[in-house]
């Protein structure tokens, strides 16, 4: 980047600081203990001024944000534990199947490819009557509209999503072990049933892998396009916002592919044969 490019990055990030506080230049200056004639000398766009140091410091600290930002050396605004904050967070589960952090996090990616790695069966993937046996004492009132927009987002031409989880969990579910064991047969069938008929419907916007728990495990997480990952933890996300993020756990599902026994184009056949097994 040249000094020309520079300059009219860092006026562009100022002007959008002055947009953003509601001032005007004046109230602004008074509020960064800064010169007015001075701001007016960094806004204006005929040449490659850049601030000093004390009036880049100044303005960094009367506006909360970075000066490697407002030099445009880092996409981050943020300062101190601020960026800390903005990296990792916490975000509580409702125990509901649909959760509306889960999908609100998939409409800001939408048009991105998202990675699962869910704890068992995806969740828009099971009947009603499975899912109220799994989340017993959870309400679920509104489950029917709430997947309804969740098979919305994945009928969208621009919807790309990939799951890995378990051969394992199918298993154990068209068995009733587990903890689905109480749940009758007939239930069961239906469930594999519903699954091949919206996978068949979803493909191959929808692509699962299965691995074996015999040669890997992973804890349940998402990768939501290039914005972030969350980590389920059961009662909470750890949501993880960050390129390297990203970049890390997309490696580790490509890994789970490696290791996959059962590929997206098999998994008709394989909800075939287990349903072969159940009789």
């Amino acid at each position: 980047m040249n000094a020309a490019d520079a300059a009219a990055g860092f006026r562009q990030r100022l002007q959008s600081l002055i947009d953003g506080s509601g001032l005007n230049q004046a109230a602004f200056a008074r509020m960064a203990e800064i010169d007015r004639s001075t701001l007016s000398q960094l806004l204006s766009a005929d040449g490659p001024r850049m601030p000093r140091a004390d009036t880049l410091i100044a303005l960094a600290q009367a506006c909360q944000v970075s000066v490697d930002w407002l030099l445009g050396l880092t996409p981050r605004k943020e300062v101190g534990t601020q960026i800390i904050d903005s990296i990792m967070q916490i975000q509580t589960h409702t125990r509901s199947p649909i959760d509306d952090h889960f999908l609100g996090w998939l409409r800001e990616v939408e048009g991105y490819r998202v990675r699962t790695v869910p704890d068992s069966l995806p969740d828009f993937l099971k009947t009603e009557e499975v899912l109220r046996f799994e989340y017993q004492g959870a309400s679920l009132n509104n489950v029917a509209s709430s997947f309804g927009a969740r098979l919305a987002l994945m009928r969208r031409p621009e919807s790309e999503l990939e799951v890995c989880t378990s051969i394992q969990a199918l298993t154990t579910m068209a068995k009733g072990e587990g903890k689905w064991e109480g749940l009758n047969k007939t239930a069961r069938r239906r469930q594999l049933e519903h699954f091949g008929e919206l996978y068949a419907e979803l493909y191959p916007s929808l692509r699962i892998y299965f691995y074996t728990l015999t040669e890997t495990y992973s804890n349940p997480f998402t990768v939501f396009g290039p914005k972030r990952v969350t980590l389920f933890l059961g009662t909470s996300y750890l949501v993880l916002n960050g390129i390297d993020y990203v970049r890390l756990f997309s490696k580790r599902f490509d890994e789970l592919i490696k290791l996959a026994v059962v590929q997206p184009h098999q998994i008709a056949q394989t909800l075939d044969d287990v349903l072969s097994e159940l009789g």
